[in-house]
């Protein structure tokens, strides 16, 4: 698996814009091939933050994404930012799940 990850800061008065098309971008995504989740995060510490995460099975599905005419709408909305949006494509070989906590919590 590989989780994708963009972080940015947009300018206030292209917030809305930016939202927006994430939301349709997202949704579009969330139904292709080898997308196992496509979800958008605003940063309730930080004004105008967003960040996008997607979570793909393979290499071969996230290069199909990303040379995709929907992944340029995700490029558009990084040129929308005040900064240098934080860009991470991380791969993951192991994933568990509220089992992990019950164990760390288990009174031996």
């Amino acid at each position: 698996m590989i989780l994708s990850t963009v972080r940015m800061t947009v300018f206030p008065d292209k917030y809305n814009e930016a939202l927006r098309i994430l939301k349709l971008t997202t949704q579009f995504t969330r139904v292709q091939q080898g997308c196992l989740g496509s979800h958008i995060y605003k940063d309730v510490q930080e004004s105008n933050v967003l960040m996008i995460t997607e979570i793909w099975r393979s290499s071969e599905d996230l290069t199909r994404h990303l040379r995709s005419n929907e992944y340029r709408n995700i490029l558009l909305v990084m040129e929308m930012a005040s900064n240098a949006p934080v860009v991470r494509f991380d791969t993951i070989s192991n994933s568990t799940g509220m089992e992990t906590v019950e164990k760390a919590r288990r009174v031996e």
